[in-house]
């Protein structure tokens, strides 16, 4: 039984969350002490976890960075505020998702379980049963699946769950282009709530993890199509 938890300190809110998640076959626990979210996050140990922005002590994006300190666990958030960078924030801090309220159960749901399927279920499983080995390897490039790791020339990073998955998609069709309708089928199960900008935002963040281990340009924009990883700007930097 998959395990959620909720970080929402409206106790209306906190309820309804709860028993729908519990009503549909889930595990469900609230936060209770919101001055250390962390130490309950851990003891929860959680399969995924909806996180509200407007919470007493420290915001959301404070604490999903926290957390992702601990786990690459999927972080769904929830909030009041609709604005464009409240979503482009809670991207930057490590969310997966971001859903406005009035919360729509039914959509929240199939964000759930799709976001529980990529982490755990059978998206995860073919994609890890792809490789050989649970690694890919493109120029001396190493992204290890199970580690969410980029290697290059001793230098490693960590990467969130849509960004190893978008890192896979460029490793596995260097050279060419792949579409933005792709690498949305890659990141989520319903595209049609998914906006545009959020896919723009994850790509920035793997550009930023790719020059931090040395490797620079490596993902182009193809205008009006896509992306493309730039296997030469790996051939270069690895003379």
């Amino acid at each position: 039984m998959y395990r959620i938890f909720i970080i929402e300190d409206d106790d209306k809110i906190g309820m309804i969350l709860k028993s729908t998640m519990e009503k549909y076959g889930f595990e469900a626990a609230r936060a209770v002490n919101f001055k250390d979210l962390l130490g309950e996050f851990t003891a929860h140990e959680p399969h995924l976890v909806l996180l509200d922005i407007n919470l007493p002590y420290f915001d959301g994006f404070y604490w999903c960075r926290q957390i992702r300190t601990r786990s690459n666990v999927p972080i769904l958030f929830i909030s009041a505020r609709e604005g464009e960078m409240d979503q482009v924030m809670a991207i930057e801090n490590g969310g997966d998702d971001y859903l406005p309220k009035p919360i729509h159960l039914d959509l929240l749901l199939a964000k759930v379980k799709g976001a529980l399927r990529r982490a755990y279920g059978e998206y995860a499983a073919a994609t890890a049963s792809s490789v050989s080995g649970g690694e890919l390897d493109l120029y001396s490039l190493r992204l290890n699946l199970s580690r969410n790791e980029l290697e290059w020339g001793g230098l490693r990073t960590e990467l969130t769950k849509n960004e190893r998955l978008l890192a896979e998609a460029f490793m596995k069709r260097p050279d060419e282009i792949v579409t933005r309708e792709h690498l949305l089928e890659a990141l989520w199960d319903d595209v049609q709530f998914v906006d545009d900008n959020t896919l723009t935002v994850n790509v920035t963040r793997l550009r930023k993890k790719l020059e931090e281990i040395g490797i620079m340009k490596a993902i182009e924009t193809v205008r009006g199509q896509g992306y493309r990883l730039n296997g030469e700007a790996l051939r270069e930097a690895r003379v």
